[in-house]
């Protein structure tokens, strides 16, 4: 007798012929969603919330796949929660970094250099011939005389010298102030801040002297005083620069200079020169808008972050 021939599904999968046939139509497929529903999934045994294994390793058709699970994956993302969070004062201090707060050659190579030709100048006027230096001194005062006759040269070199010399608290606060503003702004503007401040509030405190001489409210003598010095372009550096700090540091600034300038005022030891400082104040905030539009946000962030000043 002849056997029955089947196809290669039947011979293939032999369980598949013994095993009922599925329903066909609409209730077939919501019979089939209602049992996987009903069931439990695998690996839980009915007990809601079972945390799942660390780690599961499978391999899908010779790809290996690694899966992480739910409490792996929040350990992770609280440990990278925690290496974002501040880091201890400690810490930051390690960051910090004295040497920048004075100029270097490749750091700020505009103050740097500004440093090195005050500090001959100062040299030469502590050890040359006295009646040389007095000489020098002279023909680089901003008097009214000499402004009227050479304006830039008398400016530019009434620059060069400090008044008191090095011993003066305006060394201090010229390394300090242009160092800090250099790193902000930039050697160009920085030494633009400067001769600004210098120039403005040297013909600020000058052409009234030059107009009381021709009042008759001074004598003639005063139209060749002696006028030179930094401590005006180192004035208005400060005032630019407080507009660059944060706010808590800015204000102590301005509060301790502008104390320090009005305590001048109320001495009247040197009104003319004391109400010069007080106006390079004045020039230096109102830079604040231009500063701040010219600043590099992250190049500030970077170097308070250096000198670790709290975020």
């Amino acid at each position: 007798m002849k056997r029955p021939v089947t196809s290669g599904a039947e011979t293939t999968n032999p369980a598949a012929s013994s095993a009922p046939a599925a329903p066909s139509g609409p209730s077939a497929s919501t019979d089939s969603t209602a049992d996987r529903d009903a069931a439990p999934a695998a690996g839980l045994d009915g007990i809601p919330r079972q945390r799942p294994l660390t780690v599961s390793s499978v391999s899908v058709e010779g790809v290996h796949v690694v899966a992480e699970s739910v409490p792996a994956a929040a350990e992770r993302a609280s440990a990278a929660a925690g290496s974002a969070r501040p880091r201890p004062l400690l810490a930051r201090l390690r960051r910090v970094r004295p040497w920048r707060l004075f100029p270097t050659p490749t750091g700020t190579p505009f103050t740097f250099g500004y440093a090195v030709v005050l500090a001959v100048t100062s040299l030469v006027a502590e050890y040359a011939d006295p009646g040389l230096v007095d000489r020098v001194l002279q023909a680089s005062s901003t008097d009214v005389a000499h402004l009227a006759q050479s304006p830039v040269r008398v400016l530019v070199a009434s620059a060069l010298w400090i008044a008191g010399g090095l011993t003066s608290a305006y060394v201090i606060a010229f390394l300090l102030v242009l160092t800090a503003l250099e790193r902000r702004i930039g050697g160009w503007r920085t030494a633009g801040v400067f001769l600004l401040g210098h120039g403005l509030a040297t013909l600020a405190t000058e052409i009234p002297v030059g107009l009381s001489v021709l009042a008759g409210y001074l004598p003639e003598s005063s139209l060749h005083r002696y006028d030179y010095g930094i401590s005006f372009g180192v004035a208005t550096s400060v005032g630019a620069l407080a507009g660059l700090l944060r706010p808590w540091l800015r204000w102590t600034v301005l509060a301790v200079f502008g104390w320090m300038v009005v305590g001048d005022l109320i001495a009247f030891t040197d009104p003319m020169t004391n109400w010069g400082h007080t106006m390079a104040l004045a020039i230096g905030v109102a830079t604040w808008p231009l500063l701040r539009r010219v600043g590099s946000p992250s190049q500030l962030r970077d170097d308070d972050r250096d000198h670790g000043a709290p975020s």
